[in-house]
């Protein structure tokens, strides 16, 4: 498989006050193309500074990384913006919808910006809301707000998703159906995923599990045999 992020010794650190906070610690892997990876830690263990250095919102304080071949941990603002903008899909725990703009205005503020975007119908439909199109996320439940936010962030056919808690909000049965869209996702449109999660449960449906713990990849396990979201439980 072809390697579509490449992680050399990255680190993060902080400074609070006297004390400086080693948020990762010397992170080497790679993402390759199609593939879903589950990273589980308990919190304060890296998660979300890995995912925010692999999207480009934050940058390392230390290490390379690359993303097709092309350095980010040398690149400017405006490189990192268009990067963001053209390659990377985000998925948060809370959905972050536009309260004043229907499902379908949603989707369509990230195929505004994107260069090759995927049919909006085709995405609805795919996510199972093609009769909610009109409706405002406060007609909508939880679940079907994540729905909606999982096909804005594949609207704009994104080559990585990016996914901090997807189903932290959500009950059992929601969560389930949400894992199976970002399972679908990712095979349907070979697209990578990446979910970062404290529910060990869901490192089942991954073909490969990251292990932080203490700013470091503790271990790294692959799954032979991934199961479908739909026989995972906890």
């Amino acid at each position: 498989m072809q390697a579509i992020i490449a992680a050399k010794d990255l680190s993060k650190s902080y400074k609070m006050g006297q004390i400086t906070v080693n948020a990762l610690r010397e992170a080497t892997f790679e993402l390759y193309e199609s593939e879903l990876v589950v990273v589980l830690g308990p919190s304060g263990s890296g998660k979300s500074t890995l995912l925010n250095i692999i999207g480009g919102m934050d940058k390392a304080s230390g290490g390379e990384l690359y993303y097709q071949g092309t350095p980010l941990h040398t690149a400017d603002t405006k490189q990192l913006t268009l990067y963001r903008r053209n390659d990377v899909g985000f998925v948060f725990q809370f959905y972050n919808l536009m309260p004043n703009l229907t499902a379908y205005e949603n989707i369509n503020l990230s195929v505004q910006i994107a260069k090759d975007p995927l049919p909006i119908e085709e995405l609805l439909e795919k996510v199972g809301l093609a009769d909610r199109a009109d409706h405002f996320p406060s007609q909508l439940s939880g679940g079907e707000q994540q729905r909606i936010a999982l096909a804005r962030a594949l609207a704009k056919n994104p080559q990585l998703m990016l996914c901090d808690e997807p189903t932290g909000a959500l009950d059992f049965k929601t969560s389930i159906q949400v894992l199976k869209l970002l399972k679908d996702f990712c095979d349907f449109y070979k697209k990578t995923v990446v979910v970062i999660t404290h529910n060990t449960a869901i490192a089942q449906i991954a073909n490969r599990v990251f292990h932080l713990k203490d700013g470091y990849i503790d271990k790294v396990v692959i799954n032979s045999a991934p199961l479908p979201p739909e026989r995972v439980t906890w």
